[in-house]
């Protein structure tokens, strides 16, 4: 019979090596699937390969009594169904799943901007999570892109090796065909040539800068993905989304005193209306500072 230790070794080796996991997730998933084995006294796959839903559910009730909230919750549950899928594989179980366990429902906030520091925690967040380097790096220059520079996440991945050299600005194709130019950070530079030194996959002038694993087009439900990981582990609300940088680009550039007409050609806005919404936006957030920090609204 093997030992708790002998388990997660083997639990973490598969994340590490087989699934190509972050040593932060790593860490994390380990250390979830170690207190259920402290909790539940068991250290055999076949044993826990015949956990079902009822003894994972009393787990996490338990760990509801230790004060996790629904977050937590939902991604300790994740880890788990994952340890119990890999668990049954050990165990000899032809076509193993996890048990069905409903999460936690997550309050989802209103949709707000992200701050400065949450948009490139974000980043790097996926980069760190990422099953392999120059993976990493292609999702956040992806969403630096999206907070840099504004861009749709449509028009980012429609971008092709005719773009490059990359210099100050760059020519962006929008919606309807429409061609703007935009201010190109050296950060966000840096993380696109950052990218291309470590993709597998040569630069092509005719095809997608952005590749998937299989080194065709990188697909928008990729990155969503990367980015739902990646908000968990950083505590991030629901709303912190891909869409939700381009929408922190334009509520940031306002604040700091960028006028409507100039954040119109930015986003690429047919109309004057659409661009309007963000001073709705911005006034949401002064509002909530204002209620936050005033002393009459804290009495």
């Amino acid at each position: 019979m093997a030992n708790k230790a002998d388990l997660l070794e083997a639990w973490g080796g598969h994340l590490a090596e087989g699934r190509r996991r972050s040593p932060h997730t790593v860490r994390a998933y380990v250390a979830t699937a170690g207190r259920l084995l402290e909790s539940l006294g068991e250290s055999d796959w076949h044993r826990l390969a015949a956990l079902d839903a009822g003894a994972l559910r009393g787990h996490l009730a338990s760990r509801r009594q230790d004060g996790i909230g629904n977050v937590s919750a939902a991604r300790e549950l994740s880890a788990l169904k994952a340890f119990l899928v890999f668990a049954r594989e050990k165990a000899g179980v032809v076509q193993a799943s996890a048990p069905r366990v409903k999460g936690p429902r997550v309050k989802k906030g209103l949709p707000r901007p992200v701050t400065p520091d949450e948009a490139v925690g974000l980043a790097e967040g996926v980069q760190d999570d990422a099953s392999e380097p120059w993976i990493g790096a292609r999702d956040r220059a992806v969403l630096l892109l999206l907070y840099g520079a504004g861009l749709r996440i449509a028009e980012a991945l429609s971008l092709t090796g005719a773009a490059l050299p990359l210099g100050e600005t760059l020519m962006v194709t929008g919606k309807g065909g429409k061609q703007r130019v935009v201010p190109l950070l050296p950060k966000v530079r840096d993380a696109v040539m950052d990218y291309l030194a470590k993709s597998p996959w040569p630069v092509e002038r005719d095809h997608a800068l952005f590749r998937g694993a299989k080194g065709g087009p990188l697909s928008q439900g990729m990155v969503q993905k990367a980015v739902a990981r990646a908000r968990i582990w950083l505590g991030l609300p629901a709303s912190a989304t891909p869409h939700a940088l381009r929408h922190s680009f334009a509520t940031h550039l306002l604040g700091a005193g960028a006028d409507l007409r100039s954040l119109q050609e930015l986003l690429g806005h047919a109309s004057l209306g659409s661009t309007q919404i963000y001073t709705k936006v911005d006034s949401a957030t002064l509002l909530e500072v204002y209620r936050n920090a005033h002393p009459r609204e804290r009495d």
